[in-house]
């Protein structure tokens, strides 16, 4: 009876893992803002339901309630997370602590979503094989990498810190 047991709960375990990796997105945020709901975390609450409205948004503004891709989904996560960082640093200009604490955390519990992001070195070694494969020899090429750069690197890199390094790559 214990064997069936244990087994029941290791099938019941792997099905929730199983879940897991194939939720998507806006799945996973409506799942953590009950989580949040139920633990009554304030700042994890604002900063999911922040999402699950840009999300309700996107779906409405093409043309109905059509499910959003992930590569949408992590789009409209990283807007989010660029709004709060640059509102937390005109707060800490204009030295609102309070404002500031609560914007970086909102970004925080954001970042959550997206993917890990790459080293520098990892990012180099990427960008460099997207130069070859487009052929870009000079600084006038920039446009051409760049294209293929922010689409191959989506949500794995900042587009300043991709920006940089063709630069440094194209001379």
């Amino acid at each position: 009876m214990q064997n069936i047991l244990y087994l029941y709960l290791r099938i019941e375990l792997i099905t929730e893992n199983y879940k897991a990796l194939i939720m998507s997105l806006t799945e996973k945020i409506a799942s953590d803002l009950m989580a949040a709901m139920k633990a009554k975390d304030k700042v994890v609450l604002e900063a999911i339901r922040a999402a699950k409205t840009a999300f309700t948004l996107a779906r409405t503004e093409k043309s109905g309630d059509v499910p959003l891709t992930p590569e949408e989904e992590l789009k409209i996560i990283q807007k989010l997370v660029k709004q709060r960082r640059e509102s937390a640093a005109i707060y800490k200009e204009q030295n609102r602590p309070d404002l500031y604490e609560k914007e970086v955390a909102e970004a925080n519990v954001l970042e959550k979503y997206l993917p890990a992001k790459m080293s520098e070195e990892e990012l180099v070694a990427i960008i460099k094989s997207i130069v070859e494969r487009v052929g870009a020899k000079s600084p006038a090429d920039m446009g051409k990498v760049m294209g293929a750069a922010t689409r191959e690197l989506a949500g794995k890199a900042d587009g300043k810190e991709i920006s940089a390094i063709v630069k440094k790559l194209l001379g």
